[in-house]
């Protein structure tokens, strides 16, 4: 594997720390993205300067979940939000009462959309803000 590629894939699947120091090493030239990824060590970064990276989230990462919230005994709400608080809370606002309970789910979790299979990852880049109502399910 090369560089490139786990860089890409720290993006795609958000791993904030392992983007920020594969970003901080290719700007110190100390690796480039064309060396496998066995030439990788995260050694030769300076960490406190990957912390200011991470903390000032210069590569733009908004970590944004997806969470099920149960209406009733049948009916359930996905919303994406940072965190279940935050997700009861629009809940409450937006329907006037609270959840009976609220999970986590995977954002790499599939659903059918239409007849199209998409996960909640690639479904969370449609929305520009959060919290959002990403859909609903019914058991009936």
């Amino acid at each position: 594997m090369l560089v490139k590629e786990l860089y890409q894939d720290s993006l795609h699947f958000e791993e904030s720390s392992l983007a920020h120091y594969i970003y901080y090493l290719l700007a110190e030239q100390k690796v480039s993205l064309d060396d496998n990824v066995s030439n990788l060590n995260l050694d030769q970064a300076d960490h406190q300067k990957v912390a200011e990276l991470v903390q000032n989230n210069v590569l733009g990462f908004h970590k944004v979940g997806i969470y099920s919230l149960k209406m009733n005994r049948e009916d359930f709400v996905f919303i994406f939000a940072v965190s279940e608080q935050e997700a009861i809370q629009f809940y409450t606002k937006t329907y006037q009462q609270p959840p009976l309970n609220c999970h986590k789910y995977s954002l790499d979790y599939k659903l059918f959309r239409g007849k199209e299979v998409i996960s909640f990852r690639d479904m969370r880049r449609e929305y520009e803000s959060f919290p959002a109502v990403a859909g609903y399910y019914s058991k009936r």
